[in-house]
């Protein structure tokens, strides 16, 4: 099928549409309300680009509810393009429906809704219209054509309630969804995107005609009732993402040997956001004076610059930049590694942390956000952002650790992520959550 770009499909939506092919949608649109009833629980999931590696944590969601007893149909706005990294989650592409795959299904939607359903559908555009702002008239009807595809989607699988990952563009367009067809909606803010722009997002609006918003920690929660008013806090709950369970079934006993090479391990996108400029000039003092290695896993748009900064400091063999990774390869990096050393400036509680203490290791992170809730120094070390001598200092203590040292906090880590966030207990929240809007 064609690929589409949002901003290429405006000019689509806009385009003047014959009155033959508004009769026709007309008749399919009859058909579309028929759907069969199902033996269990069906919802809908919404993303914006899906499966995708880093948002692993949304396909263990997904395979959570299902063994619980909830029907899962997966959208995303657009695919990946990475490759995807195992039989797995091939599968798992297969299974998920792209709203911007097919130009005549989209055109047949807006269509069918400006048809069949016009005062509703003029009042959708006109939100997306004003919550697009005034540089994002394009991308505001890509959002409306998305939300007619999808609306027309869930009608036909009988499916009356959609969950967006993201407050931002997939929480908009399940409002918009929820504007042109009898279907509620819901939405997780992970942050940090959500509240650094949340204004602009809309996110009161969001908020308010929502049937539920989650926060993946209390940070998060208390960050999205500063944001709406009291009277809506009481549909904002906390849902912790959790880690792939391969990442708590790999230790037998629960035992993970500590590691004691001065081998450190960074999981991230290469961004000035997650602090790595910030850590090689940290690894640089470090190894000024003693041995250490640290390898970093992710892509991203600063590559470039940390190259040549790798280049600059002289760091060449001490830290290796590693590229995209998939899951396996992760946990076999955190088994080789003394600790996770993630040096943020703005998160919402990162899921790797979580798969590393969840593999027994210690782990090295900023006090941001809501990774406070997680880490203290019982399972590692919790440093200011921003602070290059606290960073250095974290790195020395953790390579000056004895074997028993890292071992208790490996143990503790591990006992802390299997207590909060185990896959089938944050999933049962969900189900509470779901269960009475599904059918």
């Amino acid at each position: 099928m064609t690929q589409i770009t949002e901003t290429a499909l405006a000019p689509l939506v806009l385009k003047r549409l014959g009155r033959e092919e508004a009769v026709r949608e007309h008749g399919v649109r009859g058909a579309v309300g028929t759907a069969t009833r199902r033996s269990r629980a069906a919802v809908a999931y919404l993303s914006n680009v899906y499966p995708k590696i880093s948002h692993s944590f949304i396909q263990t969601e997904i395979a959570a509810l299902e063994r619980q007893g909830i029907e899962v149909h997966r959208f995303t706005v657009r695919r990946a393009g990475e490759g995807a990294a195992d039989a797995t989650e091939r599968a798992e592409a297969a299974r998920t429906t792209g709203l911007l795959e097919d130009r005549g299904a989209l055109a047949k939607a807006v269509l069918g809704c400006l048809a069949t359903r016009p005062v509703a559908a003029l009042r959708a555009l006109g939100l997306a219209w004003r919550t697009g702002g005034s540089g994002n008239r394009i991308r505001a009807c890509a959002y409306f054509a998305e939300a007619a595809l999808l609306a027309r989607r869930l009608e036909a699988e009988g499916v009356s309630h959609l969950h967006a990952h993201f407050g931002t563009n997939p929480a908009m367009v399940a409002r918009l969804v929820a504007r042109l067809a009898p279907v509620t909606y819901s939405f997780t803010a992970h942050g940090p995107d959500e509240f650094d722009a949340p204004r602009g997002l809309d996110l009161p609006g969001k908020i308010a005609e929502a049937a539920f918003v989650i926060g993946v920690s209390s940070f998060g929660r208390g960050q999205l009732m500063r944001w709406s008013r009291p009277d809506h806090w009481s549909r904002i709950h906390v849902v912790h993402c959790a880690p792939d369970p391969a990442f708590f079934a790999s230790i037998e006993d629960g035992v993970q040997e500590p590691v004691v090479t001065p081998q450190l391990l960074c999981v991230a996108r290469l961004s000035a956001q997650k602090g790595l400029p910030l850590l090689l000039e940290a690894v640089a003092r470090v190894a000024a004076r003693r041995e250490i290695r640290l390898d970093v896993i992710g892509g991203g748009e600063d590559e470039a610059i940390i190259e040549a900064q790798i280049e600059r400091l002289g760091l060449r063999g001490i830290v290796t930049l590693r590229g995209w990774a998939s899951p396996e390869t992760i946990r076999e990096a955190l088994r080789a590694s003394r600790a996770l050393v993630l040096p943020s400036f703005a998160e919402g509680l990162p899921v790797v942390l979580m798969e590393a203490m969840a593999l027994g290791r210690p782990v090295i992170a900023t006090a941001i956000a809501g990774i406070p809730e997680l880490v203290d120094g019982d399972v590692g070390w919790l440093v200011p952002s921003g602070s290059i001598e606290a960073l250095e200092g974290a790195l020395d203590e953790a390579l000056d650790a004895w074997p028993e040292e890292l071992a208790a906090m490996g143990m503790e880590a591990r006992a802390r992520v299997l207590e909060r966030h185990d896959p089938e207990r944050c999933a049962g929240r969900m189900v509470d959550l779901l269960k009475p809007l599904a059918r």
